[in-house]
């Protein structure tokens, strides 16, 4: 027994072999790089301002007294990561929820035009491919203008959607919805109309030998088929629509919102600010995308769990 015990100790692998083999190591290291070129690049970027000054002073300086001064600037062109770290700390950590200099009530003001242009931009998506699908005039005559809908860049489109709804007296989070539908309805279409269409003739002449139905054909072999299509639509939909809402928040000089964290540091030169509020977008479309991920679990789950 002592002998297997040895055996089963030399076969079996080392920590270090098993970080090796495992997602965490690759992921540290590219952390680590990233790390290592931010505060490289932040010494090169700040540091010719601090050189003038150095020179205005007559100030003899090394290079770690330059890195040091490059890394707590307080109007930095590219701050440290631990200069974002503290900034996100006190917005997000020390500061009140129902603040307005908190990070999280201004992710929860873009949340909330977020999740309404995503259901609207899904059901016209979804709406749109049904019918491009089973419609050949709705796919020559629609198709074409989908996509040529984002040629448009959206940051000259969202002026003149915020203006003319609000001529018409539709302001606040209706016209921020309209323009995360805009972006987030082209990748729910496309993928769809992909989706729907691509169960083999085959199985669509088997159903058609039992006398199924346009209604069953779709419910009973369509949908299915295009579900793992649906959720990678969905995915790219929720992060096109908090590109959106942050977007819809610039032109309107809005108080409130991810978009007006962005717009206020840059008006007062506050990089750090600005950084912050770019890493709790971008937090908070991972949770999102996350979210609809765990979705996609539990429906492929139950419906392989039906087929059994």
């Amino acid at each position: 027994m002592v002998e297997t015990a040895g055996a089963l100790a030399l076969n079996s692998p080392s920590w270090w072999q098993r970080l090796l083999a495992g997602k965490s190591f690759p992921v540290m290291v590219v952390s680590a790089v990233i790390l290592i070129v931010w505060y490289l690049g932040a010494i090169y970027l700040n540091s010719p301002q601090i050189i003038d000054r150095y020179k205005k002073q007559n100030v003899e300086w090394s290079f770690s007294q330059l890195a040091k001064d490059s890394w707590s600037m307080e109007r930095a062109v590219l701050p440290a990561p631990h200069q974002i770290a503290a900034e996100l700390k006190k917005t997000v950590i020390d500061k009140k929820i129902t603040s307005k200099r908190s990070l999280v009530y201004h992710a929860g003001v873009t949340l909330s035009s977020t999740l309404l242009g995503f259901v609207l931009g899904s059901i016209l998506g979804l709406v749109l491919a049904i019918g491009i699908v089973h419609n050949q005039t709705l796919d020559r005559s629609l198709m074409p203008w989908i996509i040529a809908s984002q040629t448009i860049p959206i940051l000259a489109l969202a002026p003149m959607v915020i203006v003319v709804l609000g001529a018409i007296g539709i302001v606040g989070l209706v016209p921020k919805a309209i323009i995360s539908m805009y972006l987030c309805f082209f990748p729910m279409a496309v993928g769809m109309v992909k989706g729907l269409r691509s169960p083999d003739p085959m199985s669509r002449d088997l159903m058609r030998t039992y006398n199924a139905d346009a209604r069953t054909v779709f419910w009973k072999l369509q949908m299915p088929s295009a579900v793992p299509y649906l959720f990678a639509s969905l995915k790219i939909a929720i992060a096109l629509s908090l590109v959106g809402a942050i977007v819809s928040e610039l032109p309107t000089g809005a108080q409130a919102g991810l978009g007006a964290r962005l717009l206020s540091g840059s008006y007062y030169g506050q990089t750090t600010q600005i950084w912050a509020a770019l890493i709790m977008a971008s937090v908070l479309s991972a949770l999102l995308v996350m979210g609809i991920g765990y979705i996609e679990k539990i429906v492929t789950k139950r419906m392989r769990g039906g087929l059994t």
